[in-house]
């Protein structure tokens, strides 16, 4: 009897274990899932109330980098691995920056600069991040200096930082510091794929023939651009959702005459000014009635850019306002199918 009552205990014990197990089960083969990803140790152990960082960091001659994360994202895990792994990034972040930690789907309660309270989820919910990593670098008063919405390699990440920590907002927009001051190797050239709309670009009219606008902008100096149109765009999936889109590639610094989507006059590089394009290559997309409804700026693979062009293709961004959401439901849907579902290939 006492030896069935021990072995009952065991089990009873053992449940939960067996059930976060069940869980935790291993990612099907191909699904690149990198799990939790350590924050480095000089990271701030904040309380997450936003006004006190912010005040603290200037006292300190400081600035606030908040950084929006979630487990299991490869480049979150790029930017630890490789960007916070050389030492002068370490080096300039931690003397200019506190670096702040917040979940996109946490539930730490986090207190906004305007007082109000809420979960890091609702927070993120409220900052309109739809991607991670997202980085909000913030003044003295707590203001927004920049945004990078993604992920930079180190040669464009290290500039960003330069521009917070030199407070060189005060010489003007990031994209024309970060074109005058990290040059890239790449082709020299820009690419228009056959298929692709051409010059005069009157995109008002575009819409008229009933497949939403896809804007690329880029430049001619862009090694992500190369391997945006050199590879993404060969791959069949690619074309496939991309023959859904009036698709046009841009020089965001050129004098290139256009009418936007609403109707008016402009350059390029004036269009890209407005729309404050940070990075190349940015995908803009704009519905029937030419609203923007959803952009990406940041570095991504070709898993995230054919979920982008079936996020708005599809409609879904109408019923699921999350990106992150929609990213996850589209990979189950394809593993469904049989279908091999690799995040960083």
């Amino acid at each position: 009897m006492h030896h069935s009552v021990r072995l009952l205990g065991i089990v009873l014990l053992l449940l939960p274990l067996l059930a976060l197990a069940k869980r935790e089960a291993p990612l099907e083969e191909g699904y690149v899932n990198p799990g939790q990803i350590e924050h480095p140790e000089w990271f701030k152990n904040s309380f997450l109330d936003l006004r006190e960082d912010v005040a603290e960091a200037a006292e300190a001659g400081k600035r606030v980098m908040l950084y929006f994360y979630q487990d299991g994202c490869p480049y979150c895990k790029k930017l630890m691995e490789d960007n916070f792994h050389q030492q002068d990034i370490i080096e300039t972040t931690r003397k200019n920056l506190d670096a702040i930690a917040i979940n996109m789907w946490g539930d730490r309660e986090v207190t906004a600069l305007d007082g109000r309270q809420m979960t890091e989820k609702e927070f993120a919910r409220q900052m309109r991040v739809q991607f991670t990593p997202t980085l909000l670098f913030l003044d003295e008063q707590g203001n927004e200096v920049l945004r990078i919405n993604g992920y930079y390699p180190p040669h464009k990440f290290r500039v960003a930082l330069d521009y917070v920590s030199g407070h060189h907002e005060k010489e003007g927009p990031y994209r024309a510091w970060l074109a005058r001051v990290a040059p890239e190797p790449a082709t020299g050239k820009l690419h228009v794929e056959p298929g692709f709309l051409k010059p005069p670009y009157r995109f008002q009219d575009i819409l008229r023939f009933g497949k939403p606008l896809l804007v690329i902008f880029e430049q001619k100096q862009c090694k992500a651009c190369d391997e945006l149109h050199l590879d993404y765009f060969r791959r069949p999936e690619t074309r496939a959702l991309l023959d859904k889109f009036n698709v046009a590639v841009l020089d965001s610094w050129s004098d290139t005459p256009l009418i936007t989507p609403d109707g008016r006059r402009m350059k390029a590089k004036d269009w890209a000014n407005e729309l404050d394009i940070k990075y190349t290559p940015s995908m803009v997309f704009f519905d029937k009635s030419g609203q923007e409804v959803f952009r990406t700026e940041g570095y991504l693979r070709p898993f995230h850019v054919q979920s982008a062009l079936d996020y708005v293709a599809s409609g879904a961004y109408r019923e699921q306002p999350e990106f992150q959401r929609f990213i996850e439901g589209r990979a189950d849907a394809l593993r469904e199918q049989g279908i091999e579902v690799d995040l960083w290939k």
